[in-house]
């Protein structure tokens, strides 16, 4: 064996073999034909060699292994071309299972994926219990579905059903979770060691526990039968068959295939082979691209952000003040009223509940945010944002004050969603300082904050901007200040027409059913009572909605009917969820919906020719994550053919 790029390999006095991935050319691990071809190296030395047991580990800080290499996907167009690749990655991974010694997989950070499928051919599997620790099958989000092994693996160790779901769902599972339901052998916690661990089952000769016998039943081809229709129907109130085929591709795959090994490896580089090559895997791709060059624009390793300030204790600045402390940063939130930040602190509380595992790690977040009515950490303050009502003269009056009070290196932020940067720097010494960071409603969910600059803004200050976002984990979008920045401005004429389409006699159950046909995650007039129909006529005011889409928003509001904050809006909403109503009959949604996206899609192009932002990927991007424009389609641009 010559000496390997990616895999360093120790061996100690006890016998026992270390195996540490570290990939040369990359920060994070992942599973490319050059780190694969070196990991068949290795095993054809151990296979020659036995040592007393086997540890496979990372050494990168991050994580264990991320998954397959998505950069090698794109050079890949045929499917038997990626059929014959899935192969080898099987033998080799049936090479490790088979191995004479006993093999443990030392997990730390994230194993998703591909890694996940190494870690369990192993034949026991420990994980450092901490936050970032994660394992998960996410290949559903690139239009494929497991395929080095793990669909066979998987639903033999948990079971059909308990894998299924796992798979289907995308979701990662911290490490007692996995631990509870198998995935996992053993947990240990941040103060223990995960090499002594490792050590000690493999001189103790630890196997995975053999799957009981409600495990093996779920696998019969009785219960296959019968749970197989189950999941399809329940996936079809989720997405549809011709948008993303790969979860109802797996479940068929399960269904025929679940009770014979060979048949279902082989079955499953077929699928996935076809799968890969087809037009909602290259999208989804082209949209795992978007993202990362997103992340790229974060710089998040040149933020030195510590404390950050927010006015403003509503919904938006309650909750961007909440997200930054669970983030690891200092934060004050200043309101004049009492009863706002009382309310954003409870708000606050349940999302580190949500968030964070450990009660220390929640009291800790907790105590990093703290109510200052005074305003007393503006001084203190790396960043200060500015989230109140959004009325030019008070944000202005806001600005007059807080300027003489920041830190020299400060950055002054805006939230607003759609006041001009110019104006609201008019009465600033130092205009070039002021960025806007629009977030979007919910701050947990939404992974889009547009970073809003105009001509007099400087370049440090931009960059600060993008690293403060990236650093907070959210996704940075530059893009300039004209109305509306990119998101509102592409969404209004989408919304405003919808509306104009209601108030012809079109019913809310139809539109909204036809934007979910073209693939949008919400009809437009769901979105607009989850946006807050006041948000919505603010928007039509500022962007030249129609007269008859305002009185129509105007009624509503005069009749306290605010959307889903109100419990009802164009909508009832219970338990914050809207009652739907079903489509009429006889109506073509498809074409419907293309007809409902066609003002977005436009509006794109124009904001395109105006430089809203730098190029035609950014705004697809931008679309993506800020809308959740149809991702199997590639965003609003890739759709036209125009990037």
């Amino acid at each position: 064996m010559g000496k390997l790029l990616h895999w360093q390999l120790q061996f100690d006095a006890d016998g026992l073999c270390w195996a540490t991935l570290d990939r040369a050319d990359r920060r994070s691990n992942t599973l490319s034909s050059t780190v694969l071809e070196e990991f068949g190296q290795l095993l054809d030395r151990l296979e020659a060699t036995p040592p007393r047991g086997l540890v496979i580990r990372s050494g990168k800080a991050d994580g264990f292994i991320a998954g397959a290499d998505v950069s090698e996907f794109d050079t890949l167009h045929e499917a038997t071309a990626v059929a014959a690749r899935i192969r080898q990655v099987h033998a080799l991974f049936d090479r490790l299972e088979a191995l004479p010694c006993p093999s443990v997989a030392a997990i730390h950070g994230f194993c998703l994926g591909g890694g996940l499928e190494l870690a369990l051919a192993c034949r026991w599997r420990i994980a450092l219990e901490r936050d970032d620790t994660r394992l998960g099958f996410p290949e559903s989000r690139l239009g494929i579905f497991p395929g080095f092994g793990g669909s066979w693996r998987a639903t033999q160790r948990l079971g059909g059903p308990r894998a299924l779901e796992l798979m289907l769902s995308a979701r990662q599972l911290r490490p007692t979770a996995a631990r509870a339901i198998g995935l996992i052998d053993e947990v240990v916690s941040r103060h223990a060691s995960l090499d002594w661990a490792a050590r000690r089952a493999l001189l103790a000769g630890k196997h995975s526990r053999t799957p009981g016998l409600l495990t093996r039943l779920s696998n019969t081809a009785a219960a296959r039968v019968l749970l197989a229709p189950l999941f399809t129907r329940q996936l079809a109130t989720k997405v549809r068959r011709e948008h993303y085929p790969a979860p109802y591709r797996l479940i068929e795959h399960w269904r025929r295939h679940g009770g014979n090994r060979a048949e279902m490896l082989e079955a499953e580089a077929l699928s996935v082979g076809e799968l890969l090559v087809g037009p909602t895997a290259v999208n989804l791709r082209r949209v795992f691209h978007l993202m990362e060059r997103l992340k790229s624009l974060g710089h998040a390793e040149d933020c030195t952000v510590r404390r950050v300030h927010v006015v403003g204790a509503g919904v938006m600045g309650g909750d961007i003040a909440a997200w930054c402390a669970l983030k690891g940063l200092e934060v004050t939130l200043q309101d004049s009223a009492a009863p706002r930040i009382d309310a954003a602190l409870a708000r606050a509380t349940a999302l580190f509940a949500r968030r964070l595992k450990s009660p220390a790690a929640r009291l800790a977040a907790r105590a990093r945010l703290i109510g200052d009515p005074a305003g007393d950490g503006v001084a203190r303050a790396d960043v200060v944002i500015e989230a109140i009502v959004e009325d030019l003269a008070a944000k202005q009056a806001l600005f007059a004050a807080l300027e003489p009070r920041l830190a020299a290196h400060a950055l002054l932020a805006t939230n607003t969603s759609a006041l001009p940067l110019t104006a609201l720097a008019a009465g600033l010494r130092q205009p070039q300082r002021l960025i806007g960071l629009h977030f979007f409603n919910p701050v947990a969910q939404m992974p889009l904050v547009e970073v809003v600059h105009d001509a007099g803004s400087a370049v440090s200050t931009r960059h600060q901007g993008c690293a403060f976002v990236g650093a907070i984990g959210k996704l940075p979008l530059p893009c300039a200040g004209t109305p509306g920045f990119l998101v509102n401005r592409v969404l209004a004429p989408y919304l405003l027409a919808a509306l104009q389409r209601l108030d012809a006699g079109s019913s809310k159950g139809t539109l909204d059913a036809a934007a979910c046909a073209f693939g949008m995650p919400l009809g437009p007039i769901e979105l607009a009572d989850r946006v807050g129909l006041d948000v919505c006529r603010r928007v039509a005011d500022s962007l030249g909605g129609s007269a008859a889409a305002k009185a129509q928003l105007d009624v509503l509001l005069a009749a306290g009917r605010l959307g889903r904050k109100s419990g009802r809006g164009f909508y009832v909403w219970r338990h914050d969820r809207p009652q739907r109503e079903a489509p009429q009959a006889g109506v073509d949604l498809a074409a419907l919906g293309a007809e409902l996206l066609a003002p977005l899609l436009a509006e794109c192009r124009a904001a395109l020719a105006d430089g809203v932002v730098a190029d035609a990927d950014l705004l697809d991007a931008g679309v993506i994550f800020g809308t959740g424009f149809a991702p199997h389609r590639g965003g609003p641009l890739h759709h036209l053919g125009l990037a």
